[in-house]
């Protein structure tokens, strides 16, 4: 599976309590449930007013978009990871 960045504007995002933040989670887990195992959620960071997600899925236009439109969440863009680093990358120059 590819992973994708989705970027959602959710006004007042970051202004969420605990509460709602665990309600939108159980939205998109229902829809998940839904998708089968062909698209997984990894996390997600809030942000003022946008949520940043990192998904795992076969395709996106017919899976994280689909995601998108099933649990009425917006998805202002979806980007391919093309590569993952951390601070451990440098040790492979050295």
């Amino acid at each position: 599976m590819r992973k994708y960045v989705i970027e959602r504007t959710v006004p007042g995002a970051g202004g969420m309590t605990s509460e709602q933040l665990a309600e939108l989670a159980g939205a998109s887990n229902d829809v998940l449930r839904g998708l089968g195992t062909d698209i997984q959620w990894i996390e997600s960071h809030v942000v003022d007013d946008k949520i940043y997600c990192l998904y795992a899925a076969t395709s996106e236009e017919e899976l994280v978009l689909e995601h998108a439109r099933l649990g009425g969440f917006p998805a202002d863009s979806v980007r391919r990871v093309e590569a993952t680093i951390d601070p451990t990358t440098a040790e492979l120059i050295q």
